[in-house]
């Protein structure tokens, strides 16, 4: 059997005199959508950041495809808050930064991404600027400069927290379509409970602050997923609310 393609061991991080990651042990296999959720300030951020290189550590390991993690691997294509697209480049710009960044020239990364432009719904905007679109579509071009780094793994730190409701609603949809078809390997943070349900296969829910795994929810449903209407997910809710809000209580049945 091959090992996940990520797993973090009995991870410990302090700054300071303020632990914030007490015992943190969790995995991801290929091909599979696993979030983290947990109370604010609980260090659900710190993990992508340990991940990408943003300091080491105090304690534990992080192994990808069973090999330690160094520097000098670059397993994940990070997508941080935000769309963080630069203003002053256009969209297709944007969308090909991530690859010069990595030593492709401009001619190459502009012939890679723009066979993507339609599935993303950017088809027709590649010369628009930031500014000129809306919410959701610079998020979907921030998606799109993400993916098309071909990385073995997607780190994504609440890409659509900072969107109106009926945008995150649509864009969520549209994640889980476009995770449907190609089968990434993502490791997503988030607040929304819902969008936990709606995308992932596996939920691991944190503590308070210094954070362990308080306790870990399998979706035992296939995907594309409902919505809305479905008893199946609001029970899955209900637990990891009850788990959130009164982690000391047994969950309701």
């Amino acid at each position: 059997m091959s090992p996940p393609r990520l797993q973090l061991v009995n991870l410990r991080k302090s700054f300071g005199a303020v632990d914030v990651l007490a015992d943190i042990s969790l995995s991801v296999q290929p091909c599979e959508f696993v979030s983290i959720l947990g109370p604010s300030g609980a260090g659900k951020s710190t993990i992508l950041q340990l991940l990408i290189g943003a300091g080491g550590p105090d304690a534990g390991q992080m192994l990808v495809d069973g090999a330690p993690l160094s520097p000098s691997r670059h397993p994940f294509a990070f997508m941080p808050q935000g769309d963080a697209l630069m203003p002053w480049r256009r969209i297709i710009d944007n969308a090909t930064l991530g690859l010069q960044v990595q030593g492709m020239n401009r001619r190459a990364a502009r012939a890679r991404v723009t066979p993507l432009l339609a599935e993303f719904g950017l088809a027709g905007f590649e010369h628009h600027y930031p500014a000129q679109l809306s919410g959701g579509m610079r998020q979907r071009a921030a998606l799109l400069r993400t993916t098309v780094q071909q990385r073995p793994m997607l780190l994504l730190d609440e890409p659509f927290g900072a969107l109106d409701a009926l945008t995150r609603a649509q864009m969520q949809r549209w994640l889980a379509g476009m995770w449907d078809r190609h089968r990434w390997t993502v490791l997503l943070i988030t607040h929304d409970v819902r969008e936990a349900v709606l995308l992932s296969d596996r939920i691991y829910v944190l503590s308070q602050r210094p954070a362990r795994i308080a306790r870990q929810f399998i979706v035992p449903l296939p995907h594309p997923r409902p919505a809305l209407g479905s008893p199946a997910l609001a029970a899955i809710e209900a637990d990891i609310l009850q788990t959130l809000f009164y982690p000391e209580e047994e969950p309701c049945r």
